[in-house]
């Protein structure tokens, strides 16, 4: 068995199965997110709420996405990554659409629910985080998906931030602006995944 450890191919295959155990962990994490998010976003009228579920739900096809892969070539797992830029970008303009139905209609959230909410999604995907940061440099596979985790905690950060002041102002101004922001973010991150996985193509 330390023989096989020593060969470059088992060192491999053993990084691969903990690839596959850390992806099953997040998977179940962010199925479970946006079960709950997106049934609180509804409830509450946020945008914020229902943008971040939204991107669980992507997030979990990506880790369904990047399980699938992870035995494949180089050239499998790059252009699953660059399918995932895809999703991130649609989710992108997803949000943009929320922003602008959210002014015509002048919805105020309901500020308990997304505080709430956005702290235990916080803390859901501050889990996945750590427990992706150890692979995010094994390969462009693992590096999307931390990058898509990473998106997570800000946005997390953000609708705790606007419940705030949603509570402060009595206003529905600031899940907007944090909708329109979380766009922004996207957008960037998108173009870094998609990108990263042209090259590698």
């Amino acid at each position: 068995m330390s023989d096989c450890c020593e060969n470059k191919s088992c060192a491999v295959e053993a990084m691969k199965v903990n690839q596959s155990k850390t992806l099953k962990i997040v998977l179940a994490i962010n199925v479970f997110l946006f079960l709950i998010v997106f049934s609180s976003g509804w409830m509450s009228h946020s945008t914020g709420l229902m943008s971040e579920s939204l991107d669980d739900l992507g997030d979990a096809i990506t880790y369904a996405l990047s399980l699938f892969v992870i035995y494949k070539s180089n050239q499998a797992k790059a252009k699953v990554a660059l399918f995932k830029g895809l999703l991130i970008l649609v989710g992108a303009l997803f949000v943009l659409f929320q922003v602008i139905q959210h002014i015509i209609n002048h919805t105020i959230p309901v500020f308990e629910v997304m505080s709430i909410v956005g702290f235990i999604a916080l803390l859901g995907n501050a889990t996945c985080l750590f427990l992706l940061t150890k692979h995010k440099d094994q390969d462009i596979n693992m590096s999307s998906v931390w990058e898509c985790s990473r998106n997570d905690i800000r946005n997390n950060v953000a609708v705790i931030i606007a419940s705030g002041l949603v509570w402060y102002t009595n206003n529905g101004w600031a899940d907007t602006l944090v909708g329109l922001v979380l766009s922004v973010f996207l957008l960037k991150s998108s173009y870094r995944v998609i990108t990263s996985a042209i090259k590698e193509i």
